[in-house]
């Protein structure tokens, strides 16, 4: 496999990391576990355990990294009464 890096590939990779970074948890679509759990209060565990259950309405699946849709999220936590 030819895999080729120059300057400006560089360059671009770490101009759309630092727009990813700038946008704060509250106005993001997806956020990880760990964002997740900065975000809500909720310990990493507990968060990772609520999105492997089976229906759960705000989990998304990247291959083996769980992603949450925090609109729904932010739904889900509104209608619970615990966690």
């Amino acid at each position: 496999m030819l895999r080729v890096i120059s300057e400006e590939i560089t360059a671009y990779r770490r101009q759309i990391d630092e727009r990813k970074n700038d946008l704060p948890l509250w106005e993001r679509k997806v956020l990880t576990c760990d964002e997740a759990a900065a975000y809500s209060g909720i310990g990493i565990r507990r968060l990772r355990k609520m999105a492997l259950a089976k229906g759960c309405p705000f989990a998304i699946a990247n291959g083996t990294q769980i992603l949450i849709a925090r609109e729904k999220f932010d739904a889900y936590m509104d209608k619970a009464e615990k966690v």
